[in-house]
């Protein structure tokens, strides 16, 4: 019997130290040091890059702008000259850029694509148009190179906290293999489907934003000068069901919450001018696939009427500016 007992027990201690292991080797994978390529050192590339050399890994970046170049090198990133040599020699290769026609120039034409080492995988977290998502995805799938899109909600604060929210989409194995380097720099890593429907969620999500910022600018104004205090009615309807994110965290009337850009001027954590873009990108899906979105249509002409009013470099929140010209 005490033979049988010790059999048992020996049995279990197998079964713990193996688990240990694996435990141990899947966290060794996820700490392991990965060569990362990054093509894109924007407001928001940049602080990307700077929280994947804080997590240990190596950093070869490309910008056309020395000055954003020069940035991440003072972290420990290591210049290259060109897309080509910040593609060759990684394991992965992340892109960060302004429209669609940079993506497709970056991957498609003689770039990425024709010079990646074999295995390597390609995330590219630009918000772009469905389409070029998808063409570039299955250009990198006749090429043998698993690809994601994988663009990111957060703004720059999310992007320097390392709290993006990534949205991504693409085969799930690949997913899986990206997802603890995006970990480095979002806490929401989401995997939303087939290629191309990371895109799908990101532009639904900022159709929504720019509604919300231009709604919350229309009660702001519209109560204030029908004689309730701005701070008031922030405090009720934060608490009430009109709240939004939008609402709480960027109020576009100056002094009712801490971190609103409206308290400095508009300086932009997202631009208006890349509202717009976005906005525009929900519109054409939405004509793609046949739905009607009066309010997202709605939204869209209020920004092109803002960035003609010269406010295209200003926070998202200026939106406040076309509702009320005078605010102060």
């Amino acid at each position: 019997r005490r033979q049988r007992q010790m059999c048992i027990r020996d049995r279990y201690l197998i079964i713990i130290l193996r688990n240990s292991l694996n435990n141990s080797l899947i966290l060794n994978r996820r700490n392991r040091m990965s060569r990362i390529g990054f093509i894109g050192l924007g407001n928001m590339g940049g602080p990307m890059v700077r929280n994947l050399i804080k997590a240990g890994h190596s950093l070869k970046v490309f910008d056309l702008s020395e000055e954003a170049m020069n940035f991440v090198v003072q972290s420990g990133a290591k210049a290259a000259k060109s897309v080509k040599e910040a593609a060759s020699g990684v394991e992965f290769v992340i892109s960060m850029l302004p429209v669609g026609v940079n993506v497709k120039e970056v991957f498609m034409n003689d770039g990425v694509i024709a010079v990646a080492d074999k295995g390597t995988i390609l995330i590219d977290s630009s918000t772009i148009d469905v389409e070029t998502a998808q063409a570039a995805y299955e250009a990198a799938k006749v090429a043998g190179f698993d690809m994601i899109d994988a663009p990111v909600s957060g703004g720059v604060t999310g992007a320097d906290a390392g709290t993006l929210t990534f949205m991504c989409g693409g085969d799930k194995n690949t997913f899986e293999k990206a997802k603890p380097i995006l970990q480095c720099m979002g806490k929401n890593i989401i995997h939303c489907g087939n290629a191309g429907l990371g895109q799908v969620t990101k532009i639904c999500n900022n159709m929504l934003a720019g509604i919300n910022a231009l709604a919350a600018s229309e009660a702001m104004v519209m109560g204030e000068r029908l004689g309730v205090s701005r701070q008031t009615l922030y405090d009720v309807i934060s608490t009430s069901t009109g709240r939004s994110y939008i609402f709480e965290n960027s109020n576009p009337m100056s002094g009712v919450c801490t971190n609103s850009p409206a308290n400095n001027d508009f300086k932009p954590g997202f631009m208006a001018k890349l509202m717009l873009k976005d906005l525009r990108l929900s519109q054409a899906a939405a004509q793609s696939a046949s739905t009607s979105t009066p309010l997202g249509a709605v939204a869209t002409a209020a920004f092109q009427q803002l960035i003609e009013n010269g406010h295209g470099d200003a926070d998202t929140s200026s939106i406040i500016k076309v509702i009320d010209p005078q605010l102060k």
